[in-house]
């Protein structure tokens, strides 16, 4: 059954990532979070047992590279396989081109980028094996058309498009299925702590005039994971109010 295949789904702790898992959960999959906070992953487990549900967490390091890929494939082993992939996990260290370190630079595209094409190394082995696959990549309208002060943020989310796409491209036959949705503005932690008129400006420049919610996120990630996707692969689904279109 489809919905016994294992769903990993990293940045799992909050936001759009919890709200993944809660969706999943909803669908009846099988699911285990990863994330680098314990105490925000304590905070899931508690919102998942309210919910009447149960779900394996782990907290790792996903820039350490030989303990997220030690993780990943001791899940793999003991569910069967992964199933389902969502690499939601991300950060942002935002600054002007002219002011931004190297630090900041590549500790977004760590994050962002290279720890999504480890989770995929690993998960697509046993996708391969089991001869069905279904990878979603968390993009950003900033990795669509750039943004102003994220040239490490909009890289490493273009980055995944591409990743993505060639992904796609190796794995198709298999069964196996890649795709990015990329959010704009949606209502987390991360929004709120925008000033107001940033808040406000950006709702200027989205056709409906509000931003989204995390559950319009984690509802067309939970699609794109279903057997109902099937036949969608390589592609970048928008979910950003219109303001990318």
């Amino acid at each position: 059954m489809s919905e016994k295949r294992l769903a990993v789904v990293t940045g799992a702790a909050r936001g759009i990532g919890r709200a993944v898992v809660l969706e999943l959960l909803r669908q009846g999959r099988v699911v285990a979070g990863i994330d680098m906070n314990a105490e925000q992953l304590k905070e899931l487990e508690e919102v998942v047992k309210e919910a009447g549900f149960s779900c394996e967490t782990h907290c790792v390091d996903i820039t350490d590279t030989a303990a997220f890929t030690e993780i990943l494939e001791s899940l793999a082993e003991r569910h069967g396989g992964i199933g389902i992939l969502v690499n939601n996990a991300g950060i942002t260290r935002d600054r002007l081109i002219l002011l931004m370190s190297d630090e900041d630079f590549d500790k977004v595209i760590a994050v962002n980028l290279k720890a999504a094409f480890v989770a995929m190394r690993v998960a697509a082995r046993s996708m391969v094996r089991n001869k069905f696959g279904r990878i979603i990549s968390l993009s950003s309208v900033a990795g669509v058309i750039g943004n102003a002060g994220q040239s490490n943020y909009a890289a490493s989310k273009a980055g995944l498009i591409g990743l993505t796409k060639t992904v796609a491209r190796e794995l198709a036959k298999k069964n196996i299925t890649a795709n990015c949705v990329a959010p704009g503005f949606i209502v987390t932690e991360m929004t709120d702590k925008l000033p107001d008129v940033v808040k406000e400006a950006a709702r200027q420049i989205i056709p409906q005039q509000r931003f989204g919610s995390v559950d319009d996120v984690a509802k067309a990630i939970a699609f794109l994971a279903s057997d109902q996707a099937g036949y969608i692969t390589g592609q970048v689904l928008s979910i950003d109010g219109g303001m990318a279109m």
